[in-house]
C-alpha cells in the first residue's frame, strides 16, 4: 500500500513538473496566436525558436521530397511517366528552395535584423507551400505529404511574415526616412 502511494505520488509530481516544462515551447499553435493578437513585438528567444521551427519545418519538407522522389521512381505511386517526369521537376525545385530557406535561416541566426534574407525565406516558404498544397491535392501523394502542406502554409503567411518579416521591414522603413530638409527662404532682390 505504501509503494502505491509513492508511486502515485511521483507520478502526480512528474506529470506536474512536465506540464511546466512545456510552458516553455512554442509552437506553431503558440505563434499564430501571437499573430492573431495585437501585440506582434517577438523577444529574442521567440525569434530564435521561430526559426529553429522554420528550420525544422524544411528538414521535414526535405524527408517528405525524398520520398516522394523515391515513390515515383520505384513505381509505388499511381503515377504516369510524363506525370512522373512533371513532378519529378517540380521536386527539383523544392530542393532548391528548401537549400535556400535552409540557407537564409543560418543568414537570420547570425544577423537577425537582415532584411534580404528575410524575404528569400518568405518566398522558399511561400513557394513549398503551394507545391506541397498540389502534392497533397493528389491522392497518391497526400498520404506521404500528410499534414505538411498546410502546416508549412502557416509557417509562412500568419506566422513568419507577420511576427518577423513585417515588423522587420517596418523597423528598416523607420530607420530610412531622412526628416525633410529644411527649406531656404528664397530672398528676392530687386536688381537695379
Amino acid at each position: 500500500m505504501g509503494y502505491r502511494k509513492i508511486f502515485l505520488g511521483g507520478l502526480i509530481l512528474f506529470l506536474g513538473l512536465a506540464s511546466l516544462g512545456q510552458a516553455e515551447d512554442y509552437h506553431l499553435q503558440y505563434f499564430i496566436s501571437k499573430a492573431s493578437s495585437k501585440a506582434i513585438e517577438l523577444s529574442k528567444k521567440e525569434k530564435t525558436e521561430l526559426l529553429n521551427h522554420l528550420d525544422e519545418a524544411m528538414k521535414q519538407a526535405q524527408r517528405i521530397r525524398t520520398k516522394l522522389i523515391q515513390a515515383i521512381q520505384t513505381g509505388e505511386t499511381d503515377v504516369r511517366y510524363q506525370e512522373g517526369k512533371f513532378w519529378i521537376s517540380k521536386l527539383e525545385e523544392d530542393q532548391e528552395s528548401i537549400e535556400t530557406g535552409i540557407q537564409q535561416i543560418k543568414l537570420l541566426r547570425e544577423k537577425p535584423s537582415h532584411l534580404v534574407p528575410s524575404i528569400k525565406l518568405y518566398k522558399s516558404l511561400k513557394d513549398l507551400s503551394s507545391n506541397f498544397n498540389a502534392y497533397n491535392n493528389l491522392p497518391s501523394f497526400s498520404a506521404l505529404v500528410g499534414d505538411l502542406a498546410p502546416e508549412m502554409e502557416l509557417w509562412a503567411d500568419p506566422v513568419f511574415y507577420k511576427l518577423y518579416l513585417l515588423p522587420l521591414a517596418h523597423s528598416k522603413e523607420a530607420m530610412t526616412k531622412i526628416p525633410p530638409k529644411e527649406k531656404r527662404p528664397v530672398s528676392k532682390e530687386k536688381r537695379p
